[in-house]
């Protein structure tokens, strides 16, 4: 089954909720709707359910149209941020109770649920009720009731947001195991670019409601096409630096400037934005076209075994993603390393003109 959207606007009390969208999902596709909140995720995936109606445009399954197909009539699950389970039913009841309404036989409902909740590793859980579960396994009963349906299309918005990070990264990679033996297409939203390149498939940047860009999600990753992906698509946002590339040399501001190097050598004279990845930049050299710049410290945010160091100068501002713990002062003085060789350029309006070569890890 392949899921088709063409052209798609919505539009509420004038507000224009999505625009221009065309995407189509492969049969047997795990994708990830990631943006910015209200970028249109939700929205989206309420239209790809028949929750919601497209202002303008048309939704295709199976190469049928079912733009005005109520949800009912189609075979598809959803899964949503809250613990949304029956507290009366019994985690089995509440994982069964879509197949009841389907009036499925008996036999084939404790066959289902029982494999479903195995898959989820809540088989032992299946006579308690939701009060009972922790948070984890709540979200794993609302997740397999959505699972036992054997859907064509199954739905995710943000599952995992009210989880701790442990239990989300226990459920991500499970979640990428469960649907590689599934033929059902796959949607999850989240607004997190780490989760997207941690569940892996095929990711749709979106931003205002508008489509940026779709693709396998390590290409998206390396190979944006605007400097608004590249941003969406990074954590923390990209660095972008305002530049001036002459026949000579790059120059970012009166103290700031290097040779035009073998990686840039393409680019016409002119003004362009330079983008480079927080975790790219060091305190420390690492290739020998790294640039030197000093910074005065804004702050320095220890997270964990990671540090967020934010720095300025006259012209620029930039944030460092340092692993381990970092202590500066603010306004201390310090050295920086500005990788050349993994410079992203982006033309005055924000298209990209040039990709590094080596665009290294993320």
């Amino acid at each position: 089954m392949s899921l088709i959207l063409e052209n798609i606007d919505h539009v509420v009390n004038g507000a224009t909720h999505i625009e221009g969208v065309n995407l189509e999902l492969a049969p047997g596709s795990f994708n990830v709707l990631l943006g910015r909140t209200l970028a249109g995720k939700t929205t989206l995936m309420r239209i790809m359910a028949g929750l919601e109606v497209p202002t303008r445009g048309r939704v295709l399954m199976h190469g049928t149209d079912v733009t005005g197909t109520s949800v009912r009539r189609r075979n598809v699950s959803m899964v949503y941020q809250q613990f949304i389970n029956y507290p009366n039913f019994t985690v089995y009841d509440n994982i069964a109770s879509p197949l009841k309404l389907a009036r499925v036989s008996q036999e084939e409902i404790r066959r289902r649920v029982h494999e479903t909740a195995s898959m989820l590793h809540i088989e032992h859980l299946l006579n308690r009720y939701p009060a009972e579960l922790s948070g984890g396994q709540q979200q794993r009963t609302a997740m397999g009731r959505a699972l036992v349906k054997d859907a064509d299309l199954i739905l995710f918005d943000e599952p995992l947001v009210n989880l701790d990070y442990k239990l989300r990264e226990e459920f991500r990679e499970e979640l990428r195991e469960l649907f590689k033996a599934r033929n059902c297409i796959a949607v999850y939203a989240t607004t997190e670019p780490n989760e997207a390149l941690a569940l892996g498939g095929h990711t749709a940047v979106l931003h205002e409601g508008r489509l940026l860009q779709y693709g396998p999600t390590e290409e998206v990753y390396h190979r944006p096409r605007d400097v608004l992906t590249a941003e969406m698509f990074s954590e923390p946002p990209i660095n972008v630096v305002a530049a001036t590339v002459s026949e000579a040399e790059v120059t970012f501001d009166r103290s700031v400037h290097f040779p035009l190097n073998q990686d840039l050598a393409g680019l016409a004279p002119g003004q362009y934005q330079f983008g480079v990845r927080a975790s790219h930049i060091g305190l420390t050299p690492q290739a020998e076209d790294d640039l030197e710049i000093e910074v005065t410290v804004d702050i320095a945010e220890i997270s964990g075994a990671e540090t967020f160091l934010h720095v300025h100068n006259e012209s620029f501002h930039l944030v460092l993603h340092l692993p381990g713990v970092h202590a500066f002062g603010v306004d201390q003085r310090i050295k920086v390393y500005f990788p050349t060789h993994k410079i992203y350029a982006f033309d005055r309006h924000g298209n990209v003109v040039h990709i590094p070569a080596r665009p290294g890890a993320h």
